[in-house]
C-alpha cells in the first residue's frame, strides 16, 4: 500500500503536512501514512517535520523550545489546525491503515546522544494495535528504538549522504551511505532516496531479501521508474494506484 508522505496534504486546500487533516485524508483514501516526529521541551512526541517552526507556522524558534501544550496552540500556516501530538495521530489512524513513523534526528549530527524521544515513541506504540513501523536517518536512534520497542518493525532512512546537507566527516558519510548498520540495528527495511536507488548498497540489501522503500515520489511516471527497484513508495502530489 503506497504511503502518503506526511499524510495526504494539499497546502492550497488548507491541508498541511503532518496535520490531523492530512492523516485522516490519507486513511480515507485508502493509503498508508508516513509521518515525522520531533521532541517537545517536555519530552512529548509531536507530529512535525522540521526542527524549527517558521516554515510551517510562521512562529519563531524550535520545536524543542516549547512544551506540547504550547505547540498545541501554534497554528499551522494556511489552516485552522495546530501542531498535533503523535498520540493524536495514532488515535486518528486507529489501526485502519499502515503507519510509518520517522523519528527525526535530535542530535544534529546523527550522533549517539539519543533516547528520550525514542523512549516516548515506544511508550505510545506499546498501546497501539495497528500495523506500524519506525525509522530514522540516525542509526543510533534505530538502535534505541530496537531496545525500547523490540516488537516494532524498524528501518533506516537513507540516501547518498552527499552535498552540503550533511555536515559530517567524509568517513562517516561513507559509512552511512553503505548502510552497514542495517544488520547491527536489526533493521527489517530501508527507506532510500529515489535519486540513489542505483547504489550498490541498495542492490546488496535487495539481493539479500531486505524490502526497499523509496522517497519521495511525485508522479505516476516517476513511480513506474522507481518500482523497478523499490518494493514500495512514499509519495506526494498525486494519487498512485492502490494494489488490490
Amino acid at each position: 500500500m503506497p504511503l502518503a508522505h506526511r499524510g495526504l496534504h494539499d497546502r492550497a486546500a488548507g491541508v498541511i503536512e503532518n496535520s490531523r487533516a492530512a492523516v485522516a485524508a490519507a486513511v480515507a483514501a485508502g493509503y498508508g501514512v508516513e509521518i515525522d516526529v520531533q521532541r517537545a521541551a517536555d519530552g512529548e512526541a509531536m507530529a512535525f517535520h522540521d526542527e524549527a517552526l517558521p516554515r510551517l507556522t510562521g512562529a519563531p524558534g524550535l520545536v524543542a523550545d516549547h512544551t506540547a501544550a504550547a505547540l498545541g496552540r501554534i497554528r499551522l500556516s494556511g489552516s485552522d489546525e495546530t501542531i498535533p501530538t503523535l498520540a493524536e495521530i495514532l488515535a486518528i489512524v486507529a489501526g485502519r491503515a499502515p503507519l510509518l513513523v520517522e523519528v527525526k534526528d535530535q542530535t544534529g549530527v546523527l550522533g549517539p546522544e539519543v533516547g528520550p524521544l525514542e523512549g516516548r515513541v515506544a511508550e505510545l506504540l506499546a498501546g497501539y494495535g495497528g500495523p506500524v513501523a519506525v525509522m530514522s536517518f540516525n542509526p543510533h536512534s534505530v538502535a534505541a528504538l530496537a531496545a525500547a520497542a523490540p516488537g516494532v518493525a524498524r528501518g533506516l532512512t537513507s540516501c547518498a549522504f552527499d552535498g552540503e546537507d550533511w555536515a559530517l566527516p567524509d568517513y562517516r558519510r561513507a559509512e552511512l551511505a553503505s548502510m552497514a548498520e542495517v544488520g547491527p540495528t536489526g533493521s527489517s527495511f530501508v527507506s532510500h532516496d529515489k535519486a540513489d536507488l542505483a547504489s550498490p548498497a541498495v542492490a546488496r540489501l535487495k539481493a539479500g531479501g531486505l524490502p526497499v522503500l523509496t522517497w519521495t515520489v511525485r508522479s505516476a511516471a516517476e513511480e513506474a521508474l522507481v518500482r523497478r527497484v523499490a518494493d514500495n513508495i512514499t509519495f506526494e502530489g498525486y494519487r498512485p494506484a492502490i494494489p488490490r
